[in-house]
Parts: C-alpha cells; sequence; structure tokens
C-alpha cells in the first residue's frame, strides 16, 4: 500500500451559505491523501499503473469551482469522484478549508476532512 499527497492545493471559490459569500468568493486551501497498491508503478516506471496527481488536483479544482453551501458537500464530491474515475485509489481522505473565513472573529482558517473507501 502507498500514499499520495497532494498539500496546500489552492483556489478562489464561491462557497457559503451567505449570499454575499456567492458574490465575493474566498480564498480555499485543499489537502487531499488518496491510498493505492504502489507495486506495479514502483517495478514498471511507467504513469498507467500508477495513481496520476494531475487526475486527483483536476478532480478538485472542478469541483472546487461548482458552488456549494458547505464544504462537506464540496468534500463529498470530491471523494466520490476520485473513487469513481480512478480506479487504483482504495482510500482517499480530503481537507477543504476556508481561509479568513467570515465569522466574526481573527481565524485564520475553518477545515473539515472527510474520508471516503472504495
Amino acid at each position: 500500500m502507498g500514499i499520495i499527497k497532494l498539500n496546500n492545493i489552492r483556489t478562489f471559490s464561491f462557497h457559503g451559505c451567505m449570499d454575499e459569500e456567492a458574490k465575493i468568493g474566498s480564498d480555499y486551501r485543499v489537502d487531499l491523501t488518496a491510498k493505492g497498491d504502489f507495486t506495479n508503478a514502483a517495478a514498471s516506471d511507467e504513469l498507467v499503473d500508477a495513481i496520476d496527481y494531475v487526475h486527483l488536483n483536476r478532480i478538485v479544482k472542478e469541483e472546487m469551482d461548482i458552488r456549494a453551501k458547505l464544504l462537506e458537500h464540496v468534500a463529498q464530491r470530491i471523494i466520490k469522484r476520485i473513487i469513481f474515475e480512478i480506479d487504483m485509489v482504495e482510500e482517499v481522505t480530503v481537507c477543504v478549508s476556508k481561509i479568513n473565513p467570515p465569522i466574526g472573529g481573527d481565524v485564520e482558517s475553518v477545515t473539515i476532512e472527510m474520508h471516503g473507501v472504495r
């Protein structure tokens, strides 16, 4: 079993329950960990045998571009697509962070973490 991590994927997206968030947008960070069998990739040195991090990043970017009220909803969409589109992924953990959330205090970020298993 191997692990691939994509750290600090940055997006500007329009998630949130308030109407203002849909209009002005905010900065987000996504961290992703995917587990799978790396045995063939290690032996062959071929991308076809690996979990393609370009594909993982594309899924994150595309799903972050689709507005949602809740970060949990976005994370679940990312997990579902990864499990559906990338057969080698056995488990995936996604953390979605809203940077400088509008919660009336000095808070750097709010993060949700969700996990999916094939």
